[in-house]
């Protein structure tokens, strides 16, 4: 589905005249041309997010708007899978793990250092996922949930963390394509776009941490969360009686 072109550690997924729904920066639902993952340098700490992209893109050669992604992890770690109608392109970093532990689980320990907020850009898991298919506004935000729930699963098997602190995903559709009303996990769209996250996430972590392993527990990692609160349950008050 994308046209795919790197440049100083931008690349570029071209595709005339797509759908974009986005969860990062400055996201949203748009149409544009194109999407970009961005590379960041150690340290980076640029506050105008949108004007460091737009110059990013153009030092790069890449005319035109669109969403964008930015991660910690070099575009050479980047790996796309296709599958049907759905092209998944994700990159991966998990040294700012973000664990959930279970109430009933003794919770790992908390990080001597937190980021308090900051963005750390060391690790994330940023995922594009897109589809010929001409998909329902409500069938392309559906997409998102598709996907996150196949990166978690997938982190959580490889991992042993769902997700990272700034983990992103990017869907998009073929707005002249085969219809499609639903993107659910049992359709044709949702199954492949759970097999090519899945798929490209595995081979982007094999990539990234080709030298070493990723950190074993929020404790040894570079930065990272621990959500060990518990948050109040109550009952959803009963349909009235008549």
């Amino acid at each position: 589905m994308f046209e795919t072109t790197v440049c100083d550690g931008v690349c570029r997924l071209y595709r005339p005249d797509t759908r974009w729904l986005s969860t990062g920066h400055d996201g949203g639902e748009s149409r544009a041309d194109a999407a970009y993952l961005l590379s960041v340098p150690e340290g980076w700490d640029d506050v105008d997010v949108t004007d460091y992209v737009r110059r990013r893109r153009r030092r790069a050669g890449f005319d035109g708007a669109g969403p964008a992604l930015l991660t910690g992890v070099s575009m050479r770690h980047a790996h796309r899978a296709r599958l049907g109608p759905v092209e998944a392109v994700v990159t991966a970093g998990v040294n700012n793990p973000a664990a959930l532990p279970m109430p009933d689980e003794a919770g790992p320990e908390r990080p001597s250092r937190s980021p308090d907020g900051e963005r750390r850009h060391a690790g994330t898991v940023n995922v594009v996922v897109g589809t010929t298919r001409a998909l329902a506004p409500g069938g392309l935000a559906n997409l998102v949930a598709v996907a996150a729930e196949a990166k978690a699963t997938t982190l959580l098997a490889e991992t042993g963390f769902p997700g990272t602190t700034s983990d992103a995903v990017l869907v998009a559709c073929d707005p002249e394509g085969e219809t499609a009303q639903f993107s659910g996990s049992a359709t044709a769209v949702g199954s492949a776009a759970r097999a090519c996250v899945r798929d490209a996430l595995r081979a982007a972590l094999g990539s990234r941490y080709t030298d070493g392993e990723p950190p074993e527990s929020v404790a040894e990692a570079e930065y990272g969360v621990v959500t060990d609160e518990s948050a109040r349950v109550a009952r959803v008050a009963t349909e009235m009686e008549t």
